[in-house]
C-alpha cells in the first residue's frame, strides 16, 4: 500500500468461508499489479488440477500507483484459463482499482467453493457471504440492478458479477465489471461460476493523504495535460478504439467471414464514424481517468404493437466490431449492437465467441456440423441466428454448443476444421491480421494477446526488420509491459508513461525508484509468467497454428509458415537462455 513497506493480501476461502489478511515485504519487489499477482498465483496454484478445481485460486491485484494519476484505472486478475489450460490473465478498469485502494487491499486471492452460490461483499472492515441463490440463472444486467438496489455504498462502490455462460462453466466466460468494462478473456468468469461465486461487491471508504502534495500535484498536473491536451489520446476519446474498423480495412487485414477475406465489402458501414454518427448517445471513464474511452451506442428494439420501442444502450470497441461485425459478415451497427447485447447478458467474451462462430459457420457450410447440432442454420451475416448461438453457447444446450464453448480449437478437434479455427495456442484470434508481428507475438506472449507484445502495432509501422530483430522488439516490448502493467497503467496510456515519466510519479509519492529497477522488476515478472507456464506443462514446440494465417493475403502479404515458425523457435531459445541464467 502506499507509504507502506508491505503489500496487503486477503485470502478468503470460499468453501470454510474464512478469511485472513496477510501483510507481505517481499512482495513490494514486484511493484504490485501483475507482479503481485503473477507470485500469489505461482505460490497457489496447482498445476497437477484441472483450471476448474475448486482449489485453483482466482487472483485480484491493484498496482503501485492505482488510482493516485491519471488512466492508473485498472486492476490484474490472473488465474488457470480453463480455454487454454495455462496462464489466465486479463484487465478491466471501471472502478474496481479505486474500490480496493479505498477498501485498503492490494491483492485478494479467492479459493475453494461455496456450497451454495454466493455473493461476496468486500469492505474495509469485513468479507461477507451472501446468498445468491435468487441470483443464480440470471442474466448479467438483471444481476447488476438487484446487486446495486441491495448494496450501499454507491459511488465508493464496484459491482463485479457473471452471467449464465459462467454459470455452465463456459471456457471463455467473462465477468462484468461495472456495467461498460469486463475481465474478458480466457474465462474467469468460469472460474468464480466453478466456485459458486455470481457475484463480488467491493465498497471502499478510506483516504490516504499525499505526504508531500505539492510535489504530487505538480506531475500529476504534468501527466493530466499530457493525456488531455495532446494527441496521444485523443482518438481514444473522440471515434474511439473503432476507428481502427476503416484504417485495418483499407491495410486489407480486417480479419472478415473466418479470416477468409482481409477486406470487408461493408466496411464502410460499420466504421468507428458510422457508430458515431449514427448510433453514439455518451461517453463514460473509468474512475481516475479523464479521457473517457468508453463510447456508448444504442439501437432501437420493438417490444409491442404501435410504435412501441424501448432503447437498448450497449458499449462498443474496435475488438467488438470485429469479432461481432466484420468476422460474421454483419452489415449494420444496430445489429453489431444486439450482438454485443447478447454477449453482454450471457457473460461470454466477445472475442473468443465471435471468433468460434467464425469457426462454427463455416463448419457448417462445409458440412462439417448439421442443423442438428446448430440448431439454427448459420451463415454469415444472420445476426438473429447468431443471436440464438451465443445463448445457446452459454447454456450449453447440447453436445456440440458445449464443445463449442470449450473453444474453437477444441470444437475443431472433436468436429475437423482446423485449419480454419482461428486461434493462438488455443486462444482465439484477435482483430489484425497484420503480418508476422501479430502471429508470432501471439503465440510466443504470455496469455496469447495482442496485447502481450503490441505485434500488430510493430506489423503496422512497416519497418523492414530481420527476423532476429523482430524477436528482439517483441520480446523487449513484452518485458516493458510487464513493468507498466505493475502499475496497472491502461496501455491506452503507455506513450504518456514513458519510463521518466514513471520514474517521477513513483518518487513524488515516496517511492524511491531508478530506471534499472523498473528494468529489473519487469525482468523478474516476465520470469516469473514464464515458470508458471512451463509448470503448466506449455511448450511453444507443441503450437499447432492453422493453415488460413498462411493463405490469407493480409498487411504483408500472404505470411511463410516456415519463417513464422523460425520466429518462433527463435523466440523460444531466448527465454530459455534467460530462465537458465
Amino acid at each position: 500500500m502506499l507509504y507502506e513497506n508491505t503489500i496487503k493480501v486477503l485470502f478468503v476461502d470460499l468453501s470454510s468461508r474464512k478469511i485472513r489478511i496477510e501483510k507481505r515485504g517481499d512482495l513490494k519487489d514486484f511493484l504490485g499489479g501483475v507482479g503481485v499477482a503473477s507470485k500469489l498465483l505461482e505460490e497457489n496454484m496447482k498445476p497437477e488440477l484441472d483450471p476448474l478445481d475448486e482449489q485453483q485460486p482466482a487472483i485480484f491485484a491493484i498496482g503501485a500507483l492505482s488510482s493516485i494519476y491519471p488512466v492508473i484505472t485498472k486492476t490484474v486478475a490472473m488465474f488457470i484459463s480453463p480455454l487454454t489450460g495455462e496462464l489466465g490473465e486479463s484487465y478491466a478498469g471501471g472502478r474496481l482499482a479505486l474500490t480496493l485502494f479505498m477498501a485498503g487491499y492490494d491483492a485478494v486471492v479467492l479459493t475453494g467453493k461455496s456450497h451454495n452460490p454466493c455473493y461476496l461483499s468486500i469492505t474495509r472492515q469485513s468479507v461477507e457471504f451472501m446468498d445468491a441463490r435468487p441470483l443464480w440463472g440470471m442474466n448479467s444486467d438483471e444481476v447488476g440492478r438487484v446487486i446495486r438496489e441491495k448494496e450501499a455504498g454507491s459511488g465508493k462502490r464496484s459491482i463485479l458479477r457473471i452471467g449464465p455462460a459462467g454459470e455452465n462453466r463456459v471456457a471463455y466466460a467473462s465477468v462484468c465489471v461495472d456495467t461498460y468494462r469486463h475481465f474478458g478473456r480466457l474465462g474467469l468468469g468460469a472460474v468464480l461460476g466453478s466456485k459458486n461465486v455470481k457475484a463480488i461487491t467491493v465498497i471502499g471508504d478510506r483516504d490516504i493523504p499525499i505526504a508531500n502534495f505539492k510535489e504530487y500535484f505538480k506531475v500529476y498536473r504534468s501527466i493530466y495535460d499530457k493525456v488531455t491536451d495532446t494527441e496521444i489520446m485523443m482518438k481514444y476519446h473522440d471515434v474511439g478504439t473503432p476507428i481502427n474498423v476503416a484504417s485495418l480495412n483499407a491495410m486489407g487485414a480486417l480479419p472478415t467471414k473466418n479470416l477468409s477475406q482481409g477486406r470487408f465489402e461493408h466496411a464502410d458501414a460499420i466504421t468507428g464514424e458510422a457508430f458515431a454518427a449514427n448510433n453514439l448517445v455518451r461517453k463514460l471513464a473509468c474512475t481516475g481517468c479523464p479521457v473517457g474511452c468508453i463510447h456508448i451506442g444504442q439501437f432501437r428494439r420493438e417490444f409491442g404493437k404501435g410504435y412501441e420501442y424501448e432503447a437498448v444502450s450497449v458499449g462498443y470497441d474496435y475488438e467488438l466490431l470485429f469479432s461481432l461485425g466484420s468476422y460474421l459478415g454483419i452489415k449494420t451497427p444496430d445489429e453489431i449492437l444486439k450482438l454485443i447485447e447478447a454477449v453482454e447478458k450471457t457473460g461470454l467474451d466477445a472475442m473468443s465467441c465471435g471468433v468460434a462462430l467464425g469457426w462454427a459457420t463455416e463448419a457448417y457450410q462445409k458440412g462439417l456440423v448439421s442443423d442438428s447440432e446448430t440448431m439454427v442454420p448459420l451463415d454469415f451475416g444472420l445476426t438473429e441466428n447468431y443471436i440464438s448461438a451465443i445463448w445457446h453457447i452459454a447454456g450449453a444446450a447440447n453436445d456440440f454448443y458445449s464443445a463449442l464453448g470449450r473453444g474453437c480449437y477444441h470444437a475443431a478437434t472433436v468436429y475437423g476444421g482446423r485449419d480454419f479455427a482461428m486461434t493462438f495456442a488455443k486462444n482465439e484470434i484477435s482483430g489484425y491480421h497484420t503480418g508476422y508481428g501479430i502471429v508470432v507475438g501471439s503465440v510466443v506472449g504470455a496469455r496469447h494477446s495482442h496485447l502481450c507484445n503490441g505485434g500488430y502495432a510493430i506489423d503496422q509501422a512497416q519497418k523492414q526488420m530481420s527476423d532476429h530483430e523482430m524477436v528482439d522488439a517483441l520480446l523487449q516490448e513484452e518485458k516493458e509491459r510487464c513493468m507498466l502493467n505493475s502499475l496497472i497503467i491502461c496501455l491506452f496510456a503507455r506513450k504518456a508513461y514513458d519510463r521518466a515519466t514513471v520514474i517521477g510519479a513513483c518518487r513524488a509519492v515516496g517511492l524511491e525508484i531508478e530506471d534499472s529497477d523498473l528494468t529489473q522488476i519487469a525482468e523478474k515478472i516476465f520470469h516469473t509468467k514464464m515458470r508458471i507456464r512451463e509448470k503448466l506443462g506449455f511448450t511453444l514446440e507443441n503450437v499447432q497454428l492453422p493453415k488460413r494465417f498462411f493463405v490469407t493475403p493480409g498487411l504483408n502479404g500472404v505470411l511463410d509458415e516456415t519463417i513464422t515458425k523460425k520466429m518462433i523457435g527463435m523466440y523460444a531459445a531466448r527465454v530459455a537462455a534467460e530462465m537458465e541464467t
